[in-house]
């Protein structure tokens, strides 16, 4: 049993993921964006969220959301963990090794020359093992209570003490002190170079410093300007390490064994964990920058059976990046719904942030399935089986059927395939229609909505629909009393006030108060 205060039981099994507990889904790297991600703009999250660690592939991993309580509580305790700054601390470094040895393996394979190429290979592996070793020092200072760490801090403990890593670096030890013990001395005559043994010969370069030391009066300021160098040996170079190797035929051949032996030696369990945990490090860097702005993030509660919903302070978490690039205060809103309430009819006047409101309502729903901090304080969200949209498309020539046609055909397939437990973003649904065919066809909707018990936010001109059962609630975008024409972007709990029709009406006819007054010169 897990419990939510971050606390659970020592692993009860082998570490395999601090992604997934139980449930570790087979072929998950293959889901692709979900539907309604464009609608709700949750591309525009994941895109600059994984943007900049493409070598980790993480997109795929924020499409898959989780179906079990129990697995989103998994990666709560873990994130509790991680609001430790010793575990993140720990945690980025070991990222930033493992950053810096999948490098030198990268430059390794551009390489022409083997020794080379050698070289760099036992440099990323000593990086490796100085990585991991230093996870696993790290791991044991700060108390961990998430069973994912936990799990974590076990497998590293044992792997590192484990035959197959002990033998690892004890040869990485050996053949970096043959390497390192190898002395040679280079003479050049003309274009000719001669590589010998080292035999004690005098360095020239260290009798130079000497001899001009006593004329050095302070620092002197270094006017040379350094070009970088290709990593790549360019010929030269490659000839004097081919003759090197000759004089060291034994330590080189140790090089080169040690490449075979060890071409695998990165763990399947460390590497894995590796690109998890960037899961965990993106979206954290994501809300960062909003956090410091004042924007509040949780974990929210979640539940499988209970459709008690409810958020406070909570806003769209792809506006809020956007405003805050742009300096602009981020408006905030508040939620709840109590049994048997199932619907937010949300309706007012155009450009006042009803469409925001669902999109903030899907988008929540979302993120706590990935067991993810959601934008707000005290929130209450159902764990949906699937999401739906219905968001008003272009009229799409090439199928010969209209706009309200289309509208229709669309949400007869989000009917055949929702269920009681799935959730439905439905936004200015039937606008193509008369305001008779948008109440009859909008009223079934919800009618079939209600029997099938489903969360849903329905944004609409159709103020008759917040009025058609207990499990429906009415919510409007409000305005500023004094001045009608300001929008606050608040939607709170209101009765319709009847407007939402003829506010489109005449926003579709220009003939607003904005209008007018721009007409009439005033």
């Amino acid at each position: 049993m897990i419990s939510l205060d971050g606390r659970g039981p020592a692993p009860a099994s082998p570490f395999q993921s601090i992604l997934f507990d139980r449930d570790d889904p087979a072929g998950a790297d293959a889901v692709g964006e979900p539907d309604f991600f464009a609608d709700l703009r949750l591309d525009q999250v994941v895109g600059p969220l994984v943007a900049g660690r493409e070598e980790y592939d993480l997109a795929s991993l924020f499409h898959r959301p989780l179906r079990q309580v129990e697995a989103v509580h998994y990666r709560h305790h873990v994130l509790t963990d991680l609001a430790q700054e010793r575990v993140l601390a720990v945690v980025r470094e070991f990222a930033h090794g493992m950053h810096q040895m999948r490098g030198r393996l990268e430059l390794a394979a551009t390489l022409r020359h083997a020794r080379q190429r050698q070289r760099w290979f036992l440099d990323a592996a000593s990086v490796y093992c100085s990585t991991v070793s230093a996870l696993n020092d790290g791991l044991g200072a700060p108390t961990l209570r998430s069973r994912g760490f936990l799990g974590l801090r076990d497998y590293v403990a044992g792997y590192v003490e484990s035959d197959a890593f002990t033998a690892l670096a004890r040869e990485i030890e050996r053949v970096e002190d043959a390497l390192a013990a190898v002395a040679y001395a280079v003479q050049l005559r003309g274009n000719r170079v001669r590589v010998s043994r080292y035999d004690g010969e005098a360095d020239l370069s260290s009798e130079i410093e000497r001899a001009f030391e006593r004329f050095k009066q302070g620092a002197a300021t270094d006017y040379r300007v350094r070009f970088r160098e290709p990593a790549d040996m360019n010929h030269v170079e490659a000839q004097i390490l081919d003759l090197v190797a000759r004089l060291h035929p034994e330590t080189f051949a140790g090089l080169e064994q040690f490449c075979g032996r060890y071409e695998q030696y990165l763990d399947d369990t460390i590497g894995r964990f590796d690109r998890e945990i960037q899961f965990y490090l993106a979206y954290l860097d994501y809300i960062e920058p909003l956090k410091a702005r004042g924007l509040e993030f949780s974990l929210p509660r979640v539940s499988a059976r209970s459709k008690e919903v409810s958020a406070r302070d909570t806003f769209d978490l792809a506006l809020a990046r956007k405003l805050a690039a742009d300096g602009s205060t981020m408006v905030r809103n508040d939620f709840c719904l109590s049994d048997p309430e199932r619907i937010l009819v949300v309706s007012g006047p155009n450009n006042g942030g009803k469409t925001t409101f669902a999109r903030t309502f899907g988008q929540l729903h979302y993120l706590a399935s990935l067991g993810l901090p959601v934008p707000g304080l005290d929130v209450r969200l159902f764990l949906p089986d699937q999401i739906f949209t219905h968001f008003e498309r272009e009229e799409q020539i090439e199928t010969l059927r209209g706009k309200f046609e289309d509208e229709l055909n669309r949400i007869h397939d989000i009917f055949d395939r929702a269920t009681s437990a799935s959730l439905l973003i439905m936004n200015e649904s039937f606008g193509s229609t008369t305001l008779r065919d948008a109440v009859l066809v909008g009223s079934e909707v919800v009618r079939q909505i209600i029997d099938l018990d489903a969360l849903c936010v329905f944004v609409t001109f159709v103020d008759e629909l917040s009025a058609l059962g207990p499990s429906t609630v009415s919510m409007m975008s409000t305005v500023v009393p004094a001045d009608p024409a300001v929008r606050t972007f608040k939607v709170v709990r209101k009765a319709a006030d009847g407007l939402a029709y003829a506010a489109a009406i005449a926003e579709k006819y220009g003939l607003t108060y904005e209008s007018l007054r721009r007409r009439v010169g005033r």
